[in-house]
This record gives structure tokens, sequence and C-alpha cells, in this order.
């Protein structure tokens, strides 16, 4: 069993600075969890208490049940991925990932296995016999997995190894590090993973569940499906989804037939009865009103009526299948974004930048958040 939990897990500085917020987080064993987060959220300072190379100020971290808050790195269960890869310069590929075996004093034969096993796995038998310096970024960090891969450990930690890698290679990494970790875990050998990541696009396609960090504090940890449609706050909301969520100011209030509307600067939205029933239990006038681009069409005239939003188009973005129109509502400062099919934009919108256009949002994919609390007062 390889369970991760942090349980309270703290960690203050000696100046007072408190960088993490007694989080609490039990990872599944053979889980792939992705912590993600803007720069100085914590995420790395936390995956560094895991691994045993930050001190903890309060708190406790098991792995397989097992405490190990005052273990060193070595005797965690743990082997960790770095983003500068971390090879030895003068020794071989071959070297470089036997080189924690020799340490442990694992004998010659045992290394030689596990070494070719994990330099098959990961396509790099032909290079065993190259230096670093001979490596391309990908084939570096490729060794820098399998030298993690030959320790055999309870628990794999990634920390951005995919950031100083160019687009196309990230993507390939990506296939590969998920790829690897269903392979292993379908030979029954240990696979709980922590990746630690700022890119949303990792995060989204590795994960088996993603924690979303702000500031010290976990926000909301769940599905990659559930982040992006449930979001619990407002930075979750924000956060996950590229382009981002649209949100903007609104104001909530119940008509004289108890059905509760949104005002839009001066226009006018209805929240459908099933929104209606879940706002009407944490009531607030002051509101945020979120909605996805690809959840804002072109109106037409089957569009409901409580659903139709006028606005002028501001600009157009081609992303070749679609484009992302960019649309003001009364004036307002804050732009909107639709993801609008391209067939779509060049039968109703070409040539229309700074034309009035009715957009209809689809009101049962949008979310009400707390002004205040910035709580997803909507699901």
């Amino acid at each position: 069993m390889s369970k991760v939990v942090l349980e309270n897990l703290t960690k203050v500085y000696s100046n007072g600075f408190k960088a993490v917020h007694s989080i609490n987080l039990e990872i599944e064993d053979g889980e792939f969890l992705v912590v993600i987060g803007p720069s100085g959220c914590a995420k790395s300072t936390t995956l560094r208490m895991l691994a045993g190379l930050e001190s903890i100020s309060d708190g406790a971290i098991s792995i397989g049940g097992r405490i190990v808050n005052n273990l060193p790195p070595k005797d965690r269960g743990i082997a960790m991925v770095f983003q500068n890869y971390a090879l030895y310069p003068h020794m071989s590929v071959r070297e470089n990932l036997g080189f924690g075996l020799k340490l442990a004093k694992v004998s010659k034969a045992d290394i030689e296995k596990q070494v070719n096993e994990a330099a098959e796995l990961l396509e790099l038998t032909p290079l065993l016999d190259r230096l670093p310096r001979q490596l391309s970024g990908g084939q570096a960090q490729r060794v820098a997995v399998g030298r993690a891969i030959v320790k055999r450990p309870q628990v794999f930690l990634f920390d951005e190894p995919l950031s100083n890698l160019d687009a196309k290679l990230r993507a390939s990494m990506r296939v590969r590090i998920s790829d690897l970790h269903k392979t292993l875990k379908e030979t029954n050998r240990s696979a709980t993973s922590v990746y630690v990541t700022h890119d949303q696009t990792e995060a989204m396609t590795m994960g088996d569940r993603i924690c979303v960090m702000k500031d010290g504090h976990i926000m909301q940890v769940d599905t990659p499906a559930n982040l992006y449609k449930y979001p619990k706050n407002l930075f979750v909301a924000g956060f996950i989804g590229a382009p981002e969520m649209n949100m903007v100011e609104a104001k909530l209030s119940a008509n004289e037939n108890d059905e509760y509307q949104l005002a839009l600067a001066s226009q006018t939205l209805m929240l459908p009865a099933s929104k209606a029933q879940k706002v009407v239990a944490k009531f607030t006038e002051d509101t945020v009103f979120g909605i996805r681009p690809e959840f804002i069409k072109l109106a037409n005239d089957n569009s409901p009526k409580g659903e139709v939003v006028k606005g002028i188009v501001i600009r157009m973005e081609n992303m070749g299948a679609e484009f992302y129109v960019h649309f003001s509502v009364d004036g307002e400062k804050k732009e909107m974004c639709a993801r609008v099919p391209s067939d779509v934009v060049e039968a109703q919108l070409l040539d229309s930048k700074g034309k009035e256009q009715w957009f209809h949002f689809e009101m049962n994919n949008a979310h009400i958040f707390d002004k205040q609390t910035e709580e997803n007062i909507s699901l």
C-alpha cells in the first residue's frame, strides 16, 4: 500500500511567513494526483515537505500508513523527478540510472536488471552509453524519470518536470508519463504519483484528481471533469479553463412571479428552476455571474427570451475550427467571450466588429457566486 495522507500540514518560515496553512489531503494508493496553482501558492513547498527536503512546522505526513515526519528522504520510499533533470554530467545514462541503487548497495546483477527494465520501458536502451550532454531535453527528462523508476518507490514525486521542454516535447512527455503510470499499475507495481505543475493542460489531461491551491490553502480537490463543470469558488472557476470562464458582477433578485433573475448591466437573465432552487438556500443580492465561453451561442428565433443578451462585438480571434468572439454588454468595460464555430461566424458575423449582436446564454450551465464569500451558491 502506498496511500499518502497529509494531516493539518503547516509550514511557517523563521521570519514568521506562513506558507502552508494546515492542509488536509488524502492521495489513494495508485492514484495520479496533480497539484496546480499560480506561482507562489506553495505547491512545490508542499511537495518538498512530502519528500523530506523541507522541514514541517506542524501536522503529519504518512506514506503507506507510516508517519514519515522525521525520516530522511532516502527512507521515505519516494523518488523525485526535478524540473532541471539533475543528471550527473560525468556519468553515462546507464550510470545515472543505476547510481541510486549503487548507493543503496544493491547487487550489480540486480542493478543491471532494473536499469535495463527501466531503459526498455522508456525507450532509452540505445542511449545507455551516452553522456547527458549528448542527449536532447526530452531524452534527458526520460533518464530522470527512469532514475526514479529503478528505485521502485512507493510514491513518485514530480516537480514541474516538463517546464523546460518546448510545446511539442511537453505534449509527447505528458502522454509518456501517463502511459508509464498505467503500465506500472497494470503490472502491480506501486504507482502513486504526486505531480506539481502550473500548466492546466498537464493537470486536466494527466490527473485522476486535481488539487487546486492558492496562497497555501487547498481550494478544491476533484476530478478534472468536476473541477471544470462544478467549481466551488471564484478562484477555481477562473483558474481552470482556457479561455477562462466569463465572470461579471450581477444583481440577483426575485420578480413578482417568484422567479429569480440576474440584472446584467441593464439587461436581465432568468435563472432556470433547477438553478433557482439551489440559489434560494444561500440567497444574496450581490453576486458574480459566471458562464464558460462554449455556453454562449449566437441567438436565433428559438432562443429562450430570458436567456438572450445584446452585446457589441469588440474583436474576433480565429482559432481555426472556431472563433473566440469578444463582446461587451451595455458598454461595460468587462469583456465577455463566446466560442463560435467557424462556419457560423463566416455565415453570420463577418465584418461585425463594433456592431450589435444578440447572444444566447445557456443558463442551465451558468454559475452564481456570492460576491463576498466567492462561494459558488448555484451548485
